[in-house]
């Protein structure tokens, strides 16, 4: 019986982990016309870290997470969606007053303030290696907690921030924001839709097969 009217009804309870970055940028358009085909689904998001919805992800307790690509896969199936590129980017006022200051050679990573996503965060893990790699040593340092403060910092000239380059593209082809140039880019992350394989929830069937 219960099987006969999630059928009729197109009733289920999908449950969604995703960070508030990606829920932001990412999982709205999909969740928007996801539930106007399906608007008796039952949808659930729960706004965590990515290592707290992988993790839920492995123990089952949500169907599905919009993370960047683990390293490791684990048992998780992944659908990727798009890549995104970490980037540097400042107002061009804040650049040049650094240089007035410093000199024109002048090291940004040793001279300004870097803004970048506190410890915490699997953006700033990347980051962070890419920095050990390349031995950038920022000597200043301001951490925040989500990339819209980033983002939003960066735009008033308080620094240069490590932001998802797609999500400040309308800035940089207005030129409120500046790229800074590196020697070698950060490398390219794939985000995607992970889940369990072995999940057989009608819910998370029928938001595969609409991705699909």
């Amino acid at each position: 019986m219960e099987l006969k009217r999630i059928q009729e009804f197109d009733i289920g309870h999908l449950r969604i982990g995703v960070s508030n970055t990606l829920c932001k940028y990412i999982l709205l358009p999909y969740l928007k016309t996801f539930i106007d085909q399906y608007p008796h689904m039952k949808v659930t998001i729960e706004s965590q870290s990515t290592v707290q919805t992988l993790s839920r992800l492995e123990q089952q307790k949500i169907d599905l997470g919009l993370v960047a690509e683990p390293s490791a896969r684990r048992d998780l199936a992944f659908i990727p969606v798009m890549d995104i590129q970490d980037i540097f980017a400042t107002t061009p006022s804040y650049l040049e007053n650094l240089y007035l200051r410093e000199g024109r050679n002048a090291d940004v990573f040793e001279t300004g303030n870097i803004m970048l996503l506190d410890t915490s965060n699997m953006t700033r893990h990347h980051v962070d290696e890419y920095m050990a790699e390349n031995r950038i040593i920022p000597r200043q340092i301001l951490e925040v907690t989500t990339m819209d403060l980033l983002i939003e910092f960066a735009k008033i000239g308080l620094g240069v921030a490590c932001v998802i380059k797609e999500l400040v593209q309308k800035e940089l082809d207005n030129h409120t924001l500046i790229e800074i140039p590196l020697d070698s880019p950060i490398h390219r992350r794939t985000i995607g839709f992970a889940y369990h394989p072995s999940n057989q929830a009608m819910a998370l069937k029928t938001f595969l097969e609409f991705l699909y």
